[in-house]
C-alpha cells in the first residue's frame, strides 16, 4: 500500500511537470525543462559527490562563458562554476560539522603555501582600489582551490581516481580539438582564423594551446607498460590528435612550454642534483647579463611577424620590434611594473589590473592592438599580474606554491620505487610545468579551463605524498 501511494505521488508530480513545462514551452520559456537535470545534480551533491566532481571535470573543456555569449554580461562559466560554488559550500558545512581534517595534509608545505596565498589575496582585497572586484576574484580562487585541491586530495585517497580525473578532461578536450581543426580546415589552415576557431569552448588560441600542452605528459603516462593495450592504443591516437591541435593552435608559448617540460624530463631522468642546476643557472644568468646589449640588438633585428608558415611563426617568437602580440605583451608588463612601483606592498587589488592599467601605458609602448581605455585583457603573466594587484608578497605567495610543489614533488619522485605511482608523479609534475612556464607569458587561473587541471595536478602529487608514498615504499621493501 505504501509503495502504491508513493507511485501515485511520482505520477502526480510527473504529470504536473509535463503540464507546466508544456505551458512554458508554448510561451517560449525553456529554462523550466532544466529542473530534472538540476534535481539530479543536487542528489549527486549529497549522495554521490565524487561523481559530481568527475561530471564537472568532464564538462570543463565544454563549458561556456555567459559573458562571451553576450547573455547579460555575466562572467560565469556554465555549467561548471555554479556547481563548483555549491560544492564549496557543502564542503565548508561538512568541515564545520566534523571539525576534522588530516593534519599531515593540513601541515603539508604545499597546503601552507596555498593558504598563505589565499590569506594575502584576502588582505589585499580589503585594501583594493575596487573591493567588489577583488572579493569576486577571491571567491573564484577560493572555489577552485577548495574543490580541486582540498576536496580533490580526499578523493585521491583512492589512487585509481587519478585515472578518472585525467580521462574525464582528456576525452572532451579531444572533441574540442577535432571541432577546432575541422573549423580551421574550412579556412585553409590559415593563422588568423586559428585564433578563434576553438570558440565558444575556449576564448582564444593561447588558453586552448596552454591546456593542450598540460596534457601531453599525461598521454605519455598512459602509454606506459602498466596500462592495458587498449588504453595505450587509445593514448597513441589521442597523442596524434593533440599534436595536430597544438601545432594548428599557432600558440608559441605552448610550444616553448613543451620544450621546457622535455628539458625537465631529462633533468629528472638523469637525476641532476639541485646544486648542479643552481650553478648552471648562475652561469647562464651571468652570461645573459654580460651579453644583454648584444642580445637586444639581435632581437630588434628580427622583424618576422606571426605567419601561416610554421617556421616563420616559430621565428616570430623572438620578434620584439614589429610583432604586435609580443609588443603588446611588453606593454602590459611595463604597465604592471609601473603600477607595482606606485603601490609595491599592497598593490591595486586582486583582479583589478584590467580596470587600472590604462593610465600607466606610455604612448611609445602602445601597439595597434592597444586601447586608451585598456579594456582588452589582463597582465599576461601569472607572476607579473599579482605584482601589480597584490604587491611583492602577492607574487612571492604564488611562487611559494610552485616552489613547494616542485620541492616536495621532486623528493617524492626520487624516493618512490619504479612503478605506476612514480610515473604518475613525473607526468603530473611535467604537465604542471608546462603551465608554470606558460604562466610567464599568459594567465588563465581565473578560468575553470586552467584552474581545474592546475589545482587537480597539484592535488594528485600531494595526495600521493601524504597517503600513498609510504605504502608504496613498504610494498617495494617486501
Amino acid at each position: 500500500m505504501v509503495k502504491l501511494f508513493k507511485s501515485y505521488w511520482i505520477y502526480l508530480f510527473s504529470f504536473l511537470f509535463i503540464a507546466v513545462n508544456s505551458y512554458m514551452v508554448i510561451n517560449e520559456m525553456y529554462y523550466f525543462a532544466l529542473i530534472p537535470f538540476a534535481l539530479v545534480l543536487v542528489f549527486m551533491a549529497f549522495f554521490n559527490l565524487d561523481k559530481l566532481m568527475w561530471f564537472i571535470v568532464f564538462t570543463t573543456p565544454l563549458s561556456l562563458n555567459l559573458e562571451e555569449l553576450e547573455m547579460g554580461g555575466v562572467g560565469m562559466y556554465l555549467p561548471t562554476e555554479p556547481l563548483i560554488f555549491g560544492i564549496m559550500l557543502l564542503y565548508f558545512l561538512k568541515l564545520i560539522q566534523s571539525r576534522t581534517y588530516n593534519k599531515r595534509m593540513l601541515y603539508h608545505p604545499v597546503t601552507i603555501a596555498v593558504l598563505f596565498n589565499l590569506f594575502w589575496i584576502l588582505v589585499t582585497s580589503f585594501t583594493s582600489e575596487m573591493p567588489v572586484v577583488s572579493f569576486k576574484f577571491l571567491l573564484a580562487r577560493l572555489w577552485f582551490v577548495v574543490c580541486f585541491y582540498f576536496l580533490a586530495t580526499q578523493l585521491f585517497k583512492e589512487i585509481k581516481n587519478y585515472k578518472v580525473f585525467y580521462w574525464a578532461y582528456i576525452i572532451p578536450l579531444a572533441f574540442v580539438v577535432v571541432y577546432s581543426v575541422i573549423r580551421l580546415a574550412g579556412y585553409g589552415f590559415e593563422e588568423q582564423p586559428a585564433h578563434w576557431v576553438m570558440e565558444p569552448f575556449y576564448k582564444d588560441h593561447t588558453s586552448y594551446g596552454a591546456i593542450l600542452a598540460m596534457y601531453f605528459p599525461i598521454l605519455f603516462l598512459f602509454m606506459g607498460r602498466s596500462y592495458p593495450s587498449y588504453v595505450k592504443i587509445f593514448s597513441y591516437v589521442l597523442f596524434g590528435v593533440f599534436t595536430v591541435g597544438v601545432i594548428l593552435s599557432y600558440t608559441r608559448a605552448a610550444w616553448v612550454s613543451l620544450i621546457a617540460a622535455f628539458v625537465l624530463f631529462i633533468i629528472y631522468r638523469l637525476r641532476v642534483r639541485f646544486s648542479v642546476l643552481a650553478v648552471m643557472m648562475g652561469i647562464l644568468g651571468i652570461m645573459l647579463f654580460l651579453s644583454w646589449d648584444r642580445l637586444m640588438i639581435n632581437l630588434e633585428r628580427n622583424n618576422q611577424d606571426s605567419s601561416d608558415e610554421l617556421a616563420e611563426h616559430v621565428e616570430s617568437i623572438s620578434n620584439v620590434s614589429t610583432d604586435a602580440s609580443n609588443l603588446e605583451r611588453l606593454n602590459r608588463w611595463s604597465s604592471a611594473w609601473r603600477m607595482f612601483k606606485q603601490r609595491p606592498f599592497l598593490g591595486w587589488g586582486p583582479g583589478t589590473y584590467v580596470f587600472q592599467y590604462a593610465p600607466f601605458q606610455l604612448s611609445n609602448e602602445k601597439t595597434i592592438i592597444s586601447t586608451n581605455a585598456g579594456e582588452n585583457g589582463n597582465a599576461h603573466s601569472e607572476y607579473i599580474g599579482p605584482l601589480a594587484e597584490s604587491g611583492v608578497i602577492g607574487t612571492v605567495s604564488f611562487l611559494l606554491i610552485v616552489l613547494a610543489v616542485y620541492y616536495r614533488g621532486s623528493l617524492l619522485y626520487h624516493r618512490l620505487p619504479k612503478g605506476e605511482l612514480k610515473a604518475v608523479v613525473l607526468a603530473s609534475l611535467l604537465g604542471l610545468f608546462t603551465y608554470v612556464v606558460h604562466g610567464f607569458l599568459n594567465n588563465y587561473l581565473d578560468t575553470d579551463k586552467a584552474s581545474v587541471p592546475f589545482w587537480g595536478m597539484i592535488a594528485i602529487i600531494v595526495a600521493i605524498d601524504v597517503y600513498h608514498s609510504q605504502e608504496s615504499l613498504d610494498t617495494h621493501a617486501e
